[in-house]
């Protein structure tokens, strides 16, 4: 079941700039079912074990002590095609070159700063939502 699911991180940045409520709101009118969600902080350990396969590139250390600067919203997605789906809605990495109208487009205002997260498999999507989440967290 986890091709119609994927997992998704609003970041510190947008979560400061108060663009919660409109992130989720573009998630939703985009077909996406939210089976779970919570808004929590990563401490920096946490953060540096969810992104350990960045361990080894130049931007690890300010990654993870940028994920563990603020509250986030973890959140696990349901739809046909979800990961596919949801990386389209995101937009790329870069704001700059998102297509109008995706949420990195809207939201985000640098590569490292980028709003949000999105699996970029299916099989991360499992094993990222099993970091966040525990099965009686998700409902659907």
């Amino acid at each position: 079941m986890s091709n119609n699911r994927t997992f998704t991180m609003i970041k510190p940045d947008a979560v400061r700039a108060g663009n919660i409520g409109a992130i989720l709101k573009d998630i939703q009118e985009g077909g996406f079912k939210i089976v779970a969600m919570k808004y929590t902080k990563l401490s920096a350990e946490k953060a540096g074990e969810f992104y350990a396969i960045h361990k080894a590139r130049p931007f690890y250390g300010e990654l993870v002590e940028f994920m563990s600067s603020g509250p986030i919203v973890a959140a696990i997605l349901e739809k046909d095609n979800a990961v596919e789906d949801f990386r389209k809605l995101i937009g790329s990495t870069n704001p700059a070159d998102a297509a109008p109208g995706t949420i990195r487009a809207k939201y985000a205002t640098s590569i490292g700063e980028n709003a949000v997260h999105g699996s970029d498999s299916d099989e991360n999507a499992a094993i990222e939502s099993s970091f966040h989440f525990s099965g009686t967290e998700i409902f659907g």
